[in-house]
Formats: C-alpha cells, structure tokens, sequence
C-alpha cells in the first residue's frame, strides 16, 4: 500500500568532542508538544518516524501532522549554553472528499431557505460551487454585478451556503454541490430536487368562508333550539324532611 512521507530536516555544525542536544517541538495554535526528546520520539511521531541524524523522517502522514516544526540544538560552551533553532512549517494536501449537501424538498414562494453544502477532509480547505439543473450557478456575495443581474439567492464559496432571502417559483430545480481545493478532482454530492410551489391563497380563503358558514350554521341551530325551549330546566319540588334528635341527660352519684 502506498505511503506518504515527510521528511523534518535540521543540520548543524558543532565543534571537535561537543555532542549537541536536539530536540524536535510541535508548533500548534492550540500548544506546544515534544515529538523528540532525551533521544526518543514521542507523541503522534512514535512508531511511524525515525531519526535520520537530526532529522525526522516521518510515515503515513495524515493531515493531522500539518503544523510547525522546531529543531533546537543546544551545546555547552566556555561562556555557557549556545542555543541554536529552525522552524519548518510542514503542510499535508489531502484531496477533497464528497460533500454532504442538504436541500429542502419543497419550499413556498417568498419565504427564506438555505441549502448548505460541508465536507472535512480535504486539506486546505475546500472551496465549494452549487448547481442547479448542471449549470454551475454565479457567486452572490450581495453586491456588485451579480447583484445588479437581480440574482435572489447569495452564495458563499467558503462556508458552502447558497441563501434564497425570498425563494420564487423559477427557483425550482435539481441542486447538487461541488467541493474543491485544487488537490485532486472536485467532488460532488448526489443531486436533489426542490420544488418552490405558490402560496395557495384561493384555497385558504375557500377555508375561512367554509369555517365561517359552519360557526354561523351552529349559532343558528343553538338559538332555534333556545327558542323552542329544548334547553330550559324543569324545576322539581322536593318534600321536606325534618329530622330531630333527643338528648338524654345521665347523671350519676359517686360515693366514696
């Protein structure tokens, strides 16, 4: 299987009987690690690198091991300690992979809608084109000529998001996104279909007219009803019961 590799180089010059110290650093946004230090590798580099020198060679590179690199090179000397260091500043191209892309199926005409296009592998970044109906669609950033051309929609090569501030009906169509970052060929995503359709205004008014007619067909049929009487109360009369209670008083003589 084929594997990439990479090599770190760092050369020194020291003088007769002086053996240098080295040590190897990776650079990050984020921290600072050893890969090589007191005469080992460690880290990400341990069991796929090997010193050559004081160089690292370095196997199966992933795009994880793009960083900086620091070689320092230290020696005793009769003033004390000569400290001497390079940067090499290593960049793994990986080619893009398929993106994900996510499309609504169906969207009404005037309202907002986003379609978003995204994929991880690729090193740098990829950049990405949408298309509908395989024509590759113009750049919208909002202004200048696209803009003037009365586009509705505004695109972004950097994040993927292709934006309908108020989608319309000529905006139907199968969408699909294309990813690139010069690695490689671009790659696509399965294409998917929007349909826009008109907000249906006759039939919501059909709606409300219907809903109105049954509310005042039920009102008349309550107040016919009120009228006949269905919903007056018959009044019963209950006899009364009277109960009494009679009180026994016990009394009782102690003697002592």
């Amino acid at each position: 299987m084929f594997s990439l590799e990479a090599m770190l180089s760092c050369k020194y010059s020291a003088g007769k009987g002086i053996i240098p110290r080295v040590e190897w650093k990776k650079l990050t946004t984020r921290d600072v690690s050893f890969v090589y230090y007191k005469g080992d590798l460690v880290g990400d580099l341990k069991g796929r690198a090997e010193m050559i020198d004081s160089s690292i060679r370095i196997r199966n590179v992933t795009r994880k091991d793009s960083a900086r690199y620091r070689c320092e090179v230290s020696a005793p000397t009769e003033r004390g300690q000569n400290l001497a260091e390079t940067i090499i500043t290593l960049t793994v191209l990986v080619a893009s992979a398929a993106p994900s892309c996510e499309v609504p199926s169906s969207a009404m005409s005037g309202t907002v809608v986003q379609l978003s296009c995204k994929e991880n592998e690729g090193s740098p970044a990829s950049e990405y084109k949408w298309y509908r109906n395989g024509v590759a669609l113009l750049e919208n950033t909002g202004t200048g000529s696209a803009k003037r051309e009365n586009i509705s929609y505004t695109m972004n090569k950097k994040t993927g998001t292709l934006l309908f501030n108020t989608v319309s009906k000529k905006d139907t169509g199968e969408y699909y996104c294309e990813a690139s970052n010069g690695i490689g060929l671009p790659q696509k995503c399965s294409v998917k279909r929007m349909q826009v359709d008109d907000l249906n205004i006759s039939g919501i008014i059909a709606a409300v007219v219907v809903v109105a007619l049954v509310m005042a067909l039920c009102g008349l049929g309550v107040f016919y009803a009120q009228k006949k009487g269905y919903f007056s109360s018959k009044q019963t009369a209950a006899e009364g019961i009277t109960c009494s209670s009679s009180n026994e008083k016990h009394s009782s003589d102690a003697t002592v």
